[in-house]
């Protein structure tokens, strides 16, 4: 960010529609163009002169240099762009890379209706890397009613011949822009577009304003025939890439829109015209004459003044920007406001989008078909986890909905607290770096905050914890307010930084990647555990690790930590080499160990919670063996855990309790099949196990590998498991029968039975 002639700091641009030619062949009666209030379009020449092309080139490479960006992108339109010609065409494109590639890479297309699209065309933007957008509003009956030559023809077959070619050189096709009418069949129309196999669509509302709103059969009509369209599109499984239903998913998941008619990113786009004139957004057009007009040009004026003008930081202002209605909406993190444009009203843009409440109906329609059910399970991925393991691809799908499910959790806190500060900072990360905010929100005990915030019992200046670590690791400036207690600030993966006693929230600076706060000595680090090539987490710090049925150690000395290596080295060594069926979902979705106070000694203590997705809690053993045992055992909650955010395995109306062969109390039937899942890999410990200490071992396998298959059966005839959970039970049956009929000593085969026997009378079964 750099500041320009009003001394305010102003946002680059990194978009660039360039007007190759001024007219067009085709009378659209929707066009915003030539169609509506602004009419400037028929006093500017056809084309871009030679020595404005050459200007515009050095504009942009200026502003490039300046603001030292990596890439831009670069859409030459019209009018018709294809009227300017394949020469023409050649000189905008040549002489753009020849000024401005030395700087910045530069995604260089063109949007065009295809009437003149042939072979020439084609292999010219083959040569000068350029890809090619179509406008067609889907079959010919849709595409009919608007998008016609003057004379009324249709322009739908020489649309589709030129599809074609694209389709024929796919490195050139970019996509379909479809303009939304409620008249047309929305399933007909989506159906025709995918049917062209198109990298991309486009379904634009068409421009219009509180002064002249568009046509409508009812209140939320573009609403309904968007979510029309979703559900096809969400049901086929997502064939194609549909820019307005991807990013009301990413804003939902706290990620960036992709597009500007939705989403609180600042907008980074200017029109340039074929006379040079600099514009704010085309659609602008439909407001009023010279809505879109600077003043500026690029003859006398840098991109830097244009990004200082007032219209164009309008179009910058983010939450704050927006009409008060707008402010208090649930939807408006997605929403934004919708386009600017149509949020005008007799000489103001303190609005709500005309097309608000179709917009509220799409997003809360998207929201709650994605939010839980935004990840797909395969049968294949399914089967195997309930086998008992489950490898590195399984858990990582799992884990995958994981981060999406935080991503929407940490959304929906900042609605409710609207730290902007901490937000911009998450926001700028996610784009520069978003694989470091994703590490930073794998930690587990994000979501428990998140939820604890959520319903009233933990505070949402966190949030500023989170992106401070998420600055840190991305080594991007920042400044936010953050949460202390217990006289330390934590940052969620970083590490701690001493803070005042009195608590509350302090302010703390990000500088290089160096957290700093009044008075703080240096960071201390969080701890890790590490065994070969793998790492993991020892936490001991993080202030919302307090949700496990056992209360967490406080922050060990160093001599505690070294126990603890020295026993997860040992124990990891021995899962990969007598337990390696469970080694790779463990690296893909173990993050963390806490530790647990040991308040019996001699028993094993250990635990998960079901907001914490990666991490196992428990009390350091006296063996490592047994510290395997642990992690494998609680590791299948973990498993079982997520699978059941994305999946019903069992009826939620059933109240019935079960018991389970090693318990003393009834359960419902969730929890007794948690209770199994875990114990069938407990089984397949003390099964491999026995021929390393086979007097303890033998009795154990024996026990729980009949417990465990009672268990089961129990699942199984409750008649309250969903079809997916017939299932699932169905391969942990498949897994332990096999085990049932494994040799074991007689002494062990009486000691298990007499356990089970001992226990089913005890408690009157």
């Amino acid at each position: 960010m750099d500041r320009g002639g009003q001394g305010a700091p102003i946002l680059p641009f990194r978009q660039y529609v360039i007007k190759a030619h001024s007219r067009c062949d085709l009378s659209c009666d929707h066009c915003y163009v030539y169609e509506h209030a602004d009419q400037s379009w028929a006093r500017r020449p056809r084309t871009l002169a030679p020595e404005t092309v050459t200007r515009i080139g050095e504009r942009i490479a200026e502003h490039v240099l300046r603001h030292g960006l990596d890439e831009i992108h670069v859409v030459l339109h019209g009018g018709e762009p294809l009227l300017a010609g394949p020469a023409g065409l050649a000189r905008i494109a040549t002489e753009l890379r020849r000024l401005v590639d030395r700087s910045c890479l530069i995604d260089l297309r063109v949007h065009t209706n295809g009437m003149l699209l042939d072979d020439r065309f084609c292999d010219l933007f083959a040569d000068l890397g350029i890809k090619v957008g179509v406008s067609l509003d889907g079959d010919r009956a849709a595409n009919d009613r608007h998008r016609r030559y003057a004379d009324g023809r249709s322009s739908h077959a020489q649309a589709l011949r030129a599809i074609e070619r694209l389709r024929r050189r796919p490195e050139l096709y970019a996509g379909l822009l479809c303009t939304v009418d409620v008249d047309n069949d929305p399933a007909a129309v989506y159906e025709a577009l995918v049917a062209l196999d198109p990298p991309r669509i486009d379904f634009l509302l068409p421009h219009a304003t509180w002064d002249v709103p568009p046509p409508r059969s009812s209140p939320t009509a573009y609403g309904d025939w968007l979510i029309t369209a979703f559900d096809l599109w969400n049901a086929g499984g997502r064939p194609v890439d549909v820019r307005l239903f991807d990013s009301i998913i990413r804003t939902t998941r706290g990620q960036a829109s992709r597009t500007e008619a939705i989403g609180l990113q600042p907008s980074d786009l200017v029109v340039i015209e074929t006379d040079g004139s600099y514009e704010l957004v085309d659609s602008l057009k439909v407001a009023y004459e010279g809505a879109p007009a600077t003043g500026l040009n690029v003859m006398s004026d840098s991109l830097d003044d244009v990004a200082a003008h007032p219209g164009v930081r309008a179009r910058q202002g983010r939450a704050e920007s927006l009409s008060a209605q707008c402010r208090a909406c649930p939807v408006m993190s997605s929403c934004g406001g919708g386009l600017y444009t149509h949020r005008y009203r007799s000489g103001s843009f303190d609005n709500p989008s005309v097309f608000c409440a179709d917009l509220f109906k799409l997003i809360v329609h998207v929201r709650e078909v994605t939010m839980t059910r935004a990840h797909t399970l395969p049968y294949a991925s399914l089967d195997a986890l309930a086998g008992g393991t489950g490898g590195a691809r399984d858990v990582a799908l799992l884990a995958g909905s994981q981060s999406s499910l935080r991503r929407a959790l940490i959304t929906a806190v900042n609605e409710r607290a609207g730290d902007e500060a901490a937000w911009e900072v998450l926001t700028r990360v996610d784009a520069e770096h978003g694989d470091v905010l994703d590490a930073v929100l794998a930690h587990p005990y994000i979501r428990a905050w998140a939820v604890a915030c959520l319903t009233g019992e933990a505070s949402s200046a966190y949030l500023g914890n989170i992106a401070a670590a998420a600055a840190v690791r991305s080594g991007l400036d920042a400044r936010v307010e953050v949460e202390t207690a217990g006289g330390v600030a934590y940052l969620p993966t970083v590490g701690t930084l001493e803070a005042p006693p009195s608590g509350g929230r302090q302010t703390l600076v990000v500088l290089d990647g160096r957290p700093k706060m009044a008075g703080s000595a240096a960071l201390v680090p969080v701890r890790r555990l590490t065994s070969g090539g793998f790492s993991i987490l020892l936490e001991d710090r993080d202030p919302y690790r307090d949700c496990h049925q056992w209360q967490p150690a406080p922050p060990l000395s160093d001599a505690e930590a070294d126990r603890w290596q020295a026993a997860f080295d040992e124990a990891w060594r021995l899962i990969e080499k007598e337990y390696e069926p469970y080694a790779p979902g463990l690296r893909t979705g173990l993050t963390t160990v806490v530790p647990l106070i040991s308040t019996e000694p001699g028993r094993e203590i250990s635990s998960t919670a079901r907001h914490a997705f990666g991490a196992v809690a428990a009390a350091l053993p006296a063996e490592p063996a047994i510290l395997a045992l642990l992690l494998l055992h609680e590791f299948q909650h973990v498993k079982l855990g997520a699978l059941l955010d994305m999946l019903d395995l069992c009826d939620t109306d059933d109240r019935r309790l079960f018991y389970a062969p090693w318990r003393d109390d009834p359960r419902p039937l969730e929890a007794l099949l948690q209770g199994t899942y875990a114990h069938l890999a407990v089984t397949d410990y003390w099964r491999t196990r026995r021929h390393a200490e086979p007097h303890p071992a033998q009795a154990q396998f024996a026990r729980w590998r009949v417990q465990t298959a009672e268990a089961i059966e129990t699942l199984a005839r409750s008649q309250a498991l969903t079809p997916v959970g017939e299932r699932f039970v169905a391969h942990m049956r498949d897994a332990i029968t096999p085990w049932l009929g494994e040799e074991v000593p007689e002494a062990a085969l009486l000691a298990a039975a007499r356990a089970t026997s001992d226990h089913h009378a005890a408690f009157g079964r």
